[in-house]
Formats: structure tokens, sequence, C-alpha cells
């Protein structure tokens, strides 16, 4: 699936059939169905992709601290951009382009 193609199928009630668990976190994600999103998110914390999704998830629920602690469970630095930034960048590393 193409990012243009990820991005169309948020119009729809239901994501894309197929999708890896992070990428069906993120289809809700985007269209700010948070508390669909954090459950998938909570389903495998030795992922740091896992990782990466939950602390974005709490960053964009306005947690910073909750998210600092998931940012350093993925090995990554806090996100300063903003937050649909940095959800692109996370659909982008998860498609196969």
């Amino acid at each position: 699936m193409k990012y243009a193609d990820f991005l169309a199928s948020q119009t729809q009630s239901e994501p894309p059939t197929g999708l890896s668990p992070v990428l069906e976190a993120l289809w809700y994600a985007g269209r700010d169905e948070w508390h669909r999103a954090h459950n998938i998110a909570q389903d495998n914390e030795h992922d740091p992709m896992q990782n990466w999704l939950h602390a974005f998830l709490h960053r964009q629920e306005g947690d910073a601290g909750n998210a600092a602690y998931w940012y350093r469970r993925a090995g990554r630095a806090v996100f300063t951009g903003s937050l649909r930034r940095e959800w692109e960048e996370m659909v982008r590393t998860q498609l196969s382009e």
C-alpha cells in the first residue's frame, strides 16, 4: 500500500484489511480514535515500533510525561515536530512504497 492510498482509506468506516497492528493503530489515530489506537498499542510492549506508537499516542493525548517514558522504551528521542508530521513519519516507515 502506498501512503496516498493509506490516507484515502481514512474516509472509510473501517481500516483496510491486512494492515499490521501498528498501521491499524495509526489508521485509528489519524481519525482521532485515540482509545481504539491505544488499545492496539498496548498489545506488545516489547516491540520498539509499538513503543514509539504508544509514545506518539500519549503525546497526542497531551500526556508529555507518559509519552517521554514510551519514547525511552522505544529508544527514541522525544519528537519535537508536529503531531501530524510524526504520524506521517510513522506511517511511511511501516509502508512498503
